[in-house]
């Protein structure tokens, strides 16, 4: 399933083989929250813009349009008219971010829907049904998600939740894949490593998901509020204690320095809603660092986004259209900035891997870090 490929130093590429097709490592999964990009983007724009995994909601996906009814219309690859691998996340971090409409119990979460405000039950077997309803090529267990930051108490607290919980995840995905009208019988379980930023908890909790043999492992509950170095020393914790032929998930990061420094420590996927957030605020990036469109200076410049880029965005258009459609709130400046910070990411990733395929990730590193987190 997870073929190492090449290694530098703790960098690693690689490939992911799944149902939906292989993976090249290290890549980004562009989030599509409710099963499309923000932004006006759809799944022909994704093929062209490099994308390899999309990410969708889970907690979202089942408020609406319930993923009953996309089981019924074959999954979400049929919903949304994509070939290519799917990651849906648990929903934990959703309904855990909803601290005022939440009630944790051993068996679950008890919550409020942020749309209407009905109660909501789910637990780890409620989460592996919702994700075995849409037919991802992979399904993250349901994790409690602790805030940061939180005492070592309860830090240990929540792991010892979170492991029972990931047994459950695992028992019940087993037996859904079994089951005749499984839209994918072969949907893929990852589990989330947590601990806060205690590496003794980090560590433990590492080696105990570990022992249970799963498709892939994840880092969760990072960049949320810590540091950079805070997160680099956790991911430096963790790495040697997680699986070497096992994919490996750092969620919800990040910045293009975020992404190469974690790579540098031997993570092979990422996810974050920055690409396509901050394209919608008018913040683009390029290889000179970031760019924010709605700064007068751009009113009159015939430029593209990025000179020599071959985005969508930079083949057509200059900077002061995309930044006139944006100050005109016109959907076209939204679709432009977001595909072209989708490109920039894509990109990004595929520079990566040719780096380390080189074997000078290492000088790549050092490039480009400081002048991709430059602001123009």
């Amino acid at each position: 399933m997870y073929k190492l490929l090449k290694k530098e130093v703790n960098s690693r590429r690689g490939e992911f083989a799944t149902v939906h097709g292989t993976v090249q490592t290290p890549a980004f999964m562009n989030v599509g929250t409710a099963g499309a990009i923000k932004g006006g983007v759809s799944s022909p724009d994704l093929k062209a813009l490099k994308c390899q995994v999309e990410l969708c909601n889970t907690y979202h996906l089942h408020l609406r349009p319930g993923d009953e009814i996309i089981k019924n219309l074959g999954g979400l690859h049929s919903f949304m008219n994509w070939d290519r691998p799917i990651l849906t996340d648990s929903g934990g971090f959703q309904v855990f971010s909803l601290a005022s409409l939440r009630n944790i119990k051993e068996e679950g979460v008890y919550f409020s829907s942020h749309i209407d405000g009905r109660k909501i039950f789910m637990g780890p077997e409620e989460s592996m049904r919702i994700q075995s309803n849409l037919g991802s090529t992979i399904a993250m267990a349901f994790d409690e998600c602790v805030a940061n930051p939180s005492t070592r108490e309860y830090a240990k607290l929540s792991c010892d939740r979170t492991f029972r919980w990931l047994c459950r995840c695992k028992d019940e995905l087993g037996r859904l894949n079994a089951l005749q009208g499984a839209i994918n019988k072969k949907q893929l379980l990852f589990g989330i490593n947590q601990g806060c930023v205690y590496e003794d908890l980090r560590i433990g909790h590492m080696r105990e998901i570990a022992g249970l043999d799963l498709d892939g492992y994840a880092i969760g509950g990072l960049a949320v509020g810590e540091t950079a170095d805070e997160m680099y020393r956790i991911i430096e914790a963790v790495e040697p204690h997680m699986p070497a032929g096992k994919p490996r998930y750092l969620m919800g990061v990040g910045t293009p320095v975020n992404i190469i420094e974690a790579v540098w420590r031997g993570v092979d996927l990422f996810d974050c809603v920055m690409p396509s957030r901050n394209a919608r605020h008018g913040h683009v990036f390029t290889w000179d660092g970031i760019r924010n469109l709605n700064n007068a200076r751009y009113a009159r410049d015939a430029l593209p986004i990025e000179e020599g880029c071959p985005c969508p965005a930079c083949r057509s258009h200059s900077r002061a259209y995309i930044r006139h459609l944006i100050k005109a709130k016109e959907a076209l400046g939204l679709r432009l900035a977001v595909m072209h910070n989708l490109w920039f990411y894509n990109t990004l990733m595929e520079k990566i891997r040719e780096a380390l395929d080189a074997g000078i990730f290492s000088a790549f590193r050092a490039e480009n870090t400081e002048r991709l987190k430059a602001r123009i």
